[in-house]
């Protein structure tokens, strides 16, 4: 295969591992503020945690146009501290990866966290753990594999991301032009052979990830 056919391939995965990074810091955190604690607006403010795993990607893609924009309250921010725009560029990619994958990591990891005994919580505090130090050393490890299975679907979901990209980052070829969107490219100019090969990669990846979790999971 020419160089040319791995870029989007190389791209995926490094717009994807860079997404999965944040979905991870920002997925346990929130997902341990949220698992044991109850308050006003809960479900509310999970609702919209959990919003991307049901709104149309190409939705997705016009509330990130709207937010990051350049009339967009985020996007004159970013403009104004670093004098460049966030649309069509890899971090817009980024972002929208970022935004379709996070509720993966969050409801597996908040999951998980309900699950660890609360006794076992509990005997760790008479012994003197601090909250974080309880969540770190405790009950994080009691949920590794559902914190696996998180980064792993996760991963797969920022992978395989489609409308919000193609709308907010746009089509460049070494920019912005991930996997999926190579394929609708090649498919829209009769390219078969090329879109096959990449359809290929992208399945077998997901495959494996997806693999991977349920031998995990077993």
């Amino acid at each position: 295969m020419p160089v040319s056919f791995w870029n989007p391939v190389l791209l995926s995965l490094q717009t994807a591992a860079a997404a999965l990074i944040f979905v991870t810091i920002f997925g346990v955190i929130i997902a341990r503020v949220m698992a044991r604690r109850s308050f006003k607006g809960k479900i509310f403010i999970e609702t919209i945690l959990l919003l991307p795993t049901v709104l149309p990607p190409t939705v997705i893609g016009f509330l990130l146009i709207i937010a990051f924009g350049t009339n967009g309250f985020l996007g004159r921010v970013i403009n104004f501290l670093f004098q460049s725009l966030v649309m069509f560029t890899w971090t817009a990619a980024v972002i929208a990866a970022f935004v379709v994958a996070f509720p993966f990591m969050y409801q597996s990891v908040k999951t998980g966290l309900q699950q660890v005994e609360v006794d076992i919580e509990h005997a760790a505090r008479l012994d003197g753990a601090g909250e974080w130090k309880l969540f770190f050393f405790v009950s994080l490890p009691l949920c590794i594999r559902s914190v696996v299975s998180g980064v792993i679907l996760s991963f797969a979901r920022a992978l395989g991301e489609f409308g919000a990209t193609f709308m907010f980052a746009g089509n460049l070829p070494g920019i912005t032009q991930t996997i999926p969107i190579a394929v609708y490219t090649a498919f829209e100019g009769g390219r078969m052979e090329i879109a096959w090969a990449w359809v290929l990669v992208i399945v077998a990846l997901s495959f494996l990830m997806l693999f991977s979790v349920r031998r995990f999971a077993a």
